[in-house]
């Protein structure tokens, strides 16, 4: 992962934890009603994808017990991690695009309702992405991969030339002679692996998608009701689909890009479509993002206008994420698919201890600090949720209190203690185990690892009924 220059090393601090009485009393610890969506504390777990699910999508016994374990924290809600629209393969991720996904849902459900005795609400993140493939070979890219164009062929001279003779020609080339002859998306190809994207309308099914992706997304969160979750959270963040959609790189000229009002068209569509399908007693939010950080990309400026119309057309919910783009990704190994938290934007979704002048902590509360104003000038009461580097019971009290959120999101913190919650409103804060916000975790989701903390997977394992990760060697939840 890219780390800024200044390379300051930070440690997370536990602050003054409060006394039961003083968490009692506190906002973070109190309830909120808005609408249909009801909490009684406003933390939240923010969506997290372990790699747990089957090879086809399915939830298995792992899958199970990840999310047990962050329930008898007792947290207010739980966002279960991004779940696939369509119905195709996508390897170990969650899938929720036909009726079949729907008993093993059902009986995540009440494992985490029974697992927090019914006090955490547990909602679950629907996602839709694109097409993308690993980094090839330079000699299979040449011989497979590239298309022998009139183009190609012309600048090449080779009008006699068989195809044969023009990728072997092109494979013999130095790399900076095959950059000056290869379109650019074909370089990158080459040395990034095939990637699509919202703006190749040349394509039949991206051009297709204003027209698709209403009724796939309506249609899982459908889905998601039957399997008795507690709402739906559509994924509008980081590299995909939807986020793609928002982007001021977003160029379509079909009135689905260029202007924000055309950006943000498909996304309150999608919203309608899940809203005359779930009713509107049934809590459906989104998550988007404060900033993209990426050059000529979306800003908060920006997302204060997506937030307000968002909250305008009358999501419950609004959750706020930052950076995680492919548009700066490191180049991947040979073999290996570019990954959108390696760069800069990957870097502000997912801060490292290792840091800047501002720190890991709370990047992304200043932000939204912006957009929750916008929406409240609009006039709309709509609950904002933030996430980013935050650890502490000050922390959290202290953006509560200030109004620069309604509902608080710890992801790492909850994923290094699981009863982060728990301890602190019982007062015993100081029992709690802090994320050191090494982005061990991180890591393991690059490399498609079954994602644990490191200051708990390694600790007893050899305990009866402790399960394990496929290599042996970590154990998959973490210990009491």
């Amino acid at each position: 992962m890219w780390k800024p220059p200044e390379r300051i090393k930070y440690i997370a601090t536990s602050g003054q934890w409060p006394t039961a009485a003083q968490a009692a009393a506190s906002t973070l610890f109190s309830p909120l009603h808005s609408g249909p969506l009801q909490l009684q504390q406003r933390t939240w777990v923010p969506a997290m994808v372990p790699w747990r699910a089957s090879d086809d999508g399915f939830v298995t016994e792992d899958v199970m017990q990840w999310y047990e374990r962050f329930a008898r924290g007792k947290p207010g809600a739980i966002v279960i991690e991004a779940t696939g629209i369509r119905d195709v393969p996508s390897g170990p991720l969650l899938r929720i695009g036909h009726d079949r996904f729907i008993p093993g849902l059902q009986e995540l459900v009440e494992r985490v309702r029974n697992a927090s005795d019914g006090e955490t609400r547990l909602l679950i993140q629907l996602i839709d992405f694109l097409g993308i493939r690993r980094r090839p070979a330079a000699d299979k890219y040449f011989q497979r991969f590239m298309p022998v164009t009139d183009e190609l062929r012309a600048a090449l001279g080779g009008g006699e030339l068989t195809e044969q003779q023009i990728r072997d020609h092109m494979a013999s080339l130095p790399a900076e002679q095959v950059q000056a002859l290869l379109p650019e998306r074909e370089y990158e190809s080459l040395t990034m692996g095939y990637r699509e994207r919202v703006t190749d309308t040349h394509l039949d099914h991206i051009r297709q998608l204003p027209q698709i992706l209403p009724e796939l997304f309506a249609s899982a969160a459908q889905r998601a009701q039957q399997a008795g979750f507690d709402g739906v959270e559509l994924h509008y963040a980081h590299a995909y689909t939807m986020a793609s959609f928002l982007s001021a790189t977003n160029t379509r000229r079909d009135g689905y890009g260029g202007s924000r009002g055309n950006r943000i068209r498909l996304p309150l569509a999608v919203y309608k479509h899940v809203r005359q399908r779930v009713g509107t007693h049934y809590p459906v939010g989104c998550r988007f993002l404060s900033d993209e950080c990426v050059d000529g990309g979306s800003e908060v400026a920006d997302a204060m206008y997506f937030g307000q119309r968002l909250a305008q057309a009358g999501m419950d919910f609004l959750s706020l994420s930052r950076g995680g783009k492919f548009d700066d990704a490191k180049q991947p190994k040979v073999g290996e698919a570019a990954y959108p938290y390696t760069g800069r934007s990957g870097y502000e979704c997912m801060p490292h201890h290792i840091s800047d002048q501002q720190g890991p902590f709370g990047r992304n509360v200043a932000p939204v600090t912006q957009i929750r104003q916008a929406i409240r000038d609009a006039g709309l009461q709509t609950p904002v949720v933030v996430a980013g580097g935050i650890h502490n019971f000050e922390q959290a009290e202290q953006i509560l209190q200030s109004e620069q959120a309604d509902i608080v999101g710890l992801a790492r913190q909850a994923l290094a203690d699981p009863d982060w919650f728990s301890k602190v409103k019982s007062g015993n804060g100081r029992e709690v185990r802090l994320c050191e916000y090494s982005n061990y975790c991180e890591g393991l989701d690059q490399k498609h690892k079954q994602v644990t903390c490191k200051l708990w997977d390694r600790i007893d394992r050899d305990q009866p009924g402790v399960a394990l990760s496929k290599d042996g060697k970590r154990r998959l939840v973490a210990p009491y």
